[in-house]
């Protein structure tokens, strides 16, 4: 066997940025880190050839002093910590001291910088077998400059595993996005081959942090996205979370901070998709910008090389603590808020912000300026009369009946004008609701039924479709889920005992979450090292699969340390009940009933989208139905 001998620092530092540089995406964010620990207002990224020729970044940040670059280029070197009580309560970005020694072993690497109180910079650079570090004066303002050139140059195996220039640079504009919406006081600016890609400024009103938003997630986002904000227990939570309706086919679009730091963790997924669970379609993702803001002390980030890992001292709190402040944000979400994003969408940006919040203003902030509905009055059969700014509502009361309106068009068609009764009818009908749109409600009054399956309401923003038997499904669904609720999980004894084989790991599990399991309407006994007797199980999931419904409780104690296979088992059954109970498709309903059921989806969470998660309703805004028909052009 050969002798036991020390790696040289060079041949160290090359297996320590295995595990730390993957791509040139992992080097931007190393040095982007560097940059934002050291105070930086102003980030500047340089990318040529996708990285792998040059990767430069530039920040404004207290800088490093001439005494320690050399230092600052060897391995487990770092001003941020300096006791193992720093290490259990880290609070910047960095601590390790391995990135720059890493970075340095497999590229070629200078560092320029300089402090406020230093009259003139000083560049290290490293090179040799040894790495030795030279230090020479420079010119540069207060902060620092990383260049990392021929990334990989000196280690041929790993460069074969690189991608195509796009596809790296891909992962380094994601990078750039993600560091960006991490810290929205900093500016940032991307180049790539000399070519400008993104320019942020510091975004430190609301307005200007939801606009940094847009320009990297999308402006769609933005406009159907809910603002929440929650403190509990030591634990804060805000950021920004989309409407179910604005779902993903990929979880592309999931980015979750913690303390600044992002993450990707699979307690944070489990809680977002529990929330999520009954209003997102088949196979859909959701999609969010959030912040936790927690205890450094309480979460351990010193978990995975590329630090995206972090564990929680106590992982169920916060578990909880995320599925109930997402759940109630999405259950208070009410038409309002999908009218707003739909009008924003609609209207572009600019007039969605001057009418207000992009929706709950008066109608002229629905319309464009100079649109054919500022032209002059138009008359509509039934006493409808809609003047410039105004949208009128019918009379559910008061509605023609189809003669009628068959009678006023044939009287006009015929020439002879319209008789002194029919006048005198349009004259009797209201012409309108109450002027005060405030108390119109969201989705409107409802002025017909389509083929037996859809209702059309007329309301400020335009016109409003709801799938009547979706509709109805989602509102007995919930009140379903509240009588349950109130009655609490009724457990029904079984005639014979269900005898399950399981692992002692798993018996051991049943004596321990006794109390949580027969709160789950579980009554399960250990009668052997490997032998649990399952006595009792929820009345209303009597005829399901008892054996793989208590393994998967199990399964879900094993990961997470609470399960919610039982609710969620409970409420796809509820789901089936409400679906056979609603509203069929071809059944007529009067004009009063469908305001009813407007009515009660206004009140209903998640009312925008069935059990199923197909959507409920969509509003066609006015201005949609004016290009439609080439009005105002």
């Amino acid at each position: 066997m050969p002798h036991i001998h020390l790696l040289s620092p060079r041949l160290a530092n090359q297996i320590a940025a295995g595990e730390v540089v993957e791509r040139p995406a992992s080097v931007v964010k190393e040095l982007i880190e560097n940059a934002l620990d050291a105070g930086a207002s102003r980030v500047d990224v340089d990318i040529e050839q996708g990285g792998v020729k040059l990767i430069r970044v530039r920040d404004d940040g207290c800088g490093i002093a001439a005494e320690d670059l050399s230092l600052a280029l060897s391995r487990h070197a770092t001003s941020k910590i300096t006791s193992l009580d720093d290490l259990e309560a880290v609070a910047s970005l960095g601590f390790r001291g391995e990135a720059l020694a890493s970075i340095s072993s497999v590229s070629r690497l200078s560092l320029t910088s300089r402090t406020e109180n230093q009259e003139a910079a000083s560049k290290v650079e490293v090179e040799g077998r040894d790495m030795d570090a030279h230090v020479s004066p420079a010119a540069h303002p207060v902060g620092s400059t990383v260049e990392v050139r021929d990334l990989f140059f000196n280690t041929p195996a790993r460069r074969k595993f690189l991608r195509t220039e796009k596809t790296e640079f891909g992962h380094v504009e994601e990078c750039v996005r993600r560091q960006a919406l991490s810290r929205f006081d900093t500016g940032f600016n991307l180049r790539h081959n000399q070519r400008a890609v993104q320019s942020l400024r510091p975004a430190l009103s609301e307005l200007d942090r939801e606009r940094r938003i847009a320009s990297l997630c999308g402006q769609k986002f933005i406009d159907n996205a809910v603002v929440i904000s929650a403190e509990a227990t030591g634990l804060k939570l805000w950021g920004w979370v989309a409407l179910p309706t604005f779902s993903r086919s990929q979880a592309d679009l999931q980015y979750f901070f913690v303390n600044g730091r992002v993450i990707r963790d699979r307690l944070v997924a489990h809680a977002v998709r529990q929330a999520y669970r009954d209003v997102l379609y088949n196979n859909r993702h959701a999609a969010f910008v959030l912040y936790l803001e927690v205890d450094p002390g309480s979460v351990d980030v010193n978990v995975h090389p590329t630090k995206h890992e972090v564990r929680f001292r106590d992982g169920r709190l916060v578990h909880d603590f995320l599925f109930r402040t997402l759940h109630k944000a999405l259950a208070d979400v009410r038409p309002d808020d999908h009218l707003r994003g739909a009008v924003a969408q609609s209207l572009g940006r600019e007039n969605a912000v001057a009418a207000g919040t992009g929706f709950a203003a008066s109608a002229e902030g629905l319309r464009s300026p100079g649109s054919a509905a500022s032209e002059s009055t138009l008359g509509y059969p039934g006493g409808l009369e809609r003047t410039p700014g105004q949208v009128t509502h019918p009379d559910p009361q008061h509605q023609w009946q189809a003669s009628d309106q068959l009678g006023f068009y044939q009287a006009l068609n015929a020439g002879g004008g319209v008789s002194a009764g029919h006048q005198a009818r349009v004259a009797a009908a209201p012409s309108q609701m109450p002027e005060d749109s405030e108390q119109e409600p969201p989705l409107g009054y409802a002025i017909a039924q389509l083929h037996g399956i859809y209702i059309l309401a007329q309301s400020r923003a335009g016109l409003i479709m709801v799938d009547m038997h979706a509709a109805h499904e989602r509102i007995t669904y919930e009140r379903m889920k509240q009588a349950l609720a109130q009655q609490d999980l009724k457990s029904q004894p079984l005639l014979v005992p269900l005898s399950l084989a399981v692992s002692q790991k798993e018996a051991g599990l049943v004596e321990t979450h006794g109390d949580e399991l027969q709160q789950l309407g579980l009554v399960i006994e250990r009668i052997g090292p490997e032998t649990l007797a399952v006595r009792q199980i929820p009345a209303l999931l009597r005829g399901a699969d008892g054996e793989q419904l208590v393994r998967d409780v199990l399964s879900d104690l094993i990961e997470h340390g609470q399960s919610d296979r039982v609710q969620a088992v409970t409420q796809e059954l509820l789901g089936t009940m409400a679906c056979h109970g609603s509203v069929r498709a071809n059944r007529q309903l009067t004009v009063p009933e469908m305001n009813s059921l407007l009515r009660d989806m206004e009140a209903t969470e998640r009312s925008g989208q069935c059990n199923h998660g197909r959507p409920t309703w969509t509003v066609m805004t006015l201005a949609e139905l004016d290009k439609l028909f080439l009005r105002g052009r």
